[in-house]
């Protein structure tokens, strides 16, 4: 038997609650980069300049696609379900900035994560708990390969990661277009959401 094999390591699960928790009393500070992903409290990759330049482009494109329907938030904390709480580049909620003064936002209608380095948890991961949650549209932007990938119709998998996933991924790529479900007659060119 390999030490590998021997070592059996004994983790500890939080909820969002308790996590939360850890925020209010200051054992986690505000600006530390973590997130909870399914009880998991899990180190946020760090941010290139194109990462920060596309989640800018996006905020924009939804904002003037959008109009002041919706709330667009910006890598603040979702709700998602008593295990999670992450933190997605781009979240789009209903109601205004004082809906959520007293809880996060739980139901989020669109969900945009940028990727650069964090490509396969957004696309595996991240992707399980959206689906999970019920978000119903997920969008990754690729920057590396220049591509948005639509996410859409939650589907319960068993051989997906968290039992959940996408029934609908499409490919998009410049100078192609997509249309937000929560706003079926307005288009955003796929080139304005990318850096």
């Amino acid at each position: 038997m390999t030490s590998a094999q021997a070592l059996t390591l004994k983790t500890r699960r939080w909820t969002r609650v308790e996590y939360e928790r850890l925020v209010e009393c200051g054992v986690l500070q505000e600006d530390e980069h973590v997130e909870l992903l399914d009880g998991l409290l899990v180190v946020r990759e760090p941010q290139g300049s194109r990462h920060n330049t596309s989640i800018r482009c996006v905020v924009a494109a939804l904002r003037t696609a959008l109009g002041d329907a919706w709330q667009i938030d910006s890598q603040l904390a979702i709700a998602l379900d008593d295990d999670s709480e992450p933190e997605p580049d781009i979240a789009v909620v209903p109601g205004d900035a004082r809906s959520y003064r007293d809880a996060h936002p739980s139901r989020p209608a669109l969900i945009v994560e940028v990727a650069e380095t964090s490509y396969r948890i957004d696309r595996t991961y991240k992707a399980g708990l959206y689906a999970r949650a019920g978000v119903p549209d997920y969008w990754i932007v690729d920057v590396v390969r220049g591509v948005l990938e639509v996410h859409r119709q939650p589907e319960a998998a068993s051989e997906a990661v968290h039992g959940w996933r996408y029934a609908i991924v499409e490919m998009l790529h410049p100078p192609a277009t997509v249309t937000p479900l929560i706003a079926p007659d307005v288009t955003i060119s796929v080139a304005d959401l990318l850096p």
